[in-house]
């Protein structure tokens, strides 16, 4: 494969990768959505630290002990130390938030966050999911969820976040079409639900 080829695959996988799409999506409901808020800075603050503070730190420090042997913890087997510390870490978030008395919407992410992580935990027991296209998948249905059809557009993009998974050796089609299908139908399901209640 020409060396170009690898290179572009890579940078698309660390652009839409989850410690980067999580964060922009989340700015672009606060702020957009509830930046009128006096306490929009401190929903930003929390959701921030749960879906990109506490990744990179935990992420980091696994490397560097050596439980992991890449930042993308290409190995399965080494998935489910770091997938059982975001649920913590998710489920503290939801906590947290639920004290600002946010809009629903909010307390909803990081719920939802800590359940489907536990959901990919189960299935990376048996089967390496593609957490960049559930991630990224789920974040386009929660911008659905928050200002509508506009937000579709964004899943042009998912055909190229499975080649440049696919060509950097990562997953193979199914593990990448599962995880995309999966973490945007189930993150819609739940937030109509959670936002119903």
């Amino acid at each position: 494969m020409p060396f170009i080829l690898h290179r572009f695959a890579n940078i698309v996988s660390w652009v839409i990768s989850p410690v980067v799409v999580a964060p922009a999506v989340y700015a672009a409901i606060v702020m957009l959505g509830y930046g009128n808020d006096v306490k929009s800075i401190s929903y930003l603050m929390v959701l921030f630290s749960a879906s990109t503070l506490a990744p990179v730190l935990l992420i980091s420090g696994l490397k560097k002990t050596g439980k992991i042997s890449d930042y993308n913890i290409t190995f399965r087997e080494q998935r489910f130390l770091p997938l059982l510390v975001l649920v913590a870490v998710n489920a503290l978030g939801y906590e947290f938030m639920k004290q600002l008395h946010p809009p629903r919407l909010l307390t909803g992410i990081l719920l939802f966050n800590a359940v489907n992580t536990v959901l990919i935990l189960l299935i990376t027991l048996q089967w390496k999911i593609s957490i960049h296209l559930f991630t990224f998948s789920s974040s386009i249905a929660l911008l659905f969820m928050q200002f509508g059809v506009v937000a579709l557009w964004l899943l042009f993009l998912v055909p190229l976040l499975m080649w440049s998974r696919i060509i950097l050796k990562a997953h193979n089609f199914m593990q990448t079409l599962i995880g995309g299908v999966v973490g945007f139908t189930v993150m819609v399901v739940e937030l109509q639900w959670w936002t119903a209640l």
